[in-house]
């Protein structure tokens, strides 16, 4: 397994077509003044290929921008990704938006998450960031993961991202620690 940065040249409009997005959810946690409760909310999310290749898009707008691509790779297949975009925002620290973090169905478990959260933290340090920012899946399975690699609720909430995703609970953690 390597995880690496990408470089545009990295970047092919099918590398994510064998990758899969896959995730069942029938436990979720919602804000609810202040307060995280756990509720049923069942669905499944999954990614066509065209989903797919407009991430993959995305990586080379991110990189043009300023932003970093950390790719998972076993076997010369992407299992893994994870994107920090390049525009700068917050009030109080230097934010930087941890907008796709995945790693493939058949792969998970296997503590990949972990390594690449830990190379993102460094990543984003590197640029200049002090803290990620994370509009991150509602699903109990995805915030534990979340809390496991020590973040938090958002001190700060960027209405942006809020918007376009108004579930997701909004997660910080600091690049340092």
């Amino acid at each position: 397994m390597k995880i690496y940065q990408a470089k545009d040249e990295d970047i092919r409009l099918t590398m994510l077509d064998s990758f899969q997005r896959y995730q069942k959810t029938e436990r979720v946690y919602v804000e609810c003044n202040g307060e995280i409760l756990e509720k049923y909310d069942r669905f499944e999310d999954t990614w066509s290929i065209s989903r797919k290749r407009e991430v993959v898009r995305h990586f080379s707008e991110v990189i043009a921008n300023g932003g970093l691509i950390l790719l998972v790779e076993r076997n010369h297949q992407i299992i893994g990704f994870a994107v920090i975009e390049g525009v700068e925002f917050g009030e109080t620290a230097v934010y930087r938006e941890l907008s796709y973090i995945h790693i493939d169905r058949r792969h998970r478990g296997k503590g990949i998450g972990k390594a690449l959260f830990e190379m993102v933290r460094k990543a984003a340090k590197d640029i200049g960031a002090a803290k990620l920012y994370i509009g991150a899946h509602p699903s109990v399975e995805t915030q534990h993961f979340y809390t496991r690699m020590g973040c938090t609720l958002a001190k700060e909430i960027n209405q942006a991202i809020y918007e376009r995703e108004p579930r997701d609970l909004r997660l910080e953690i600091s690049v340092y620690s």
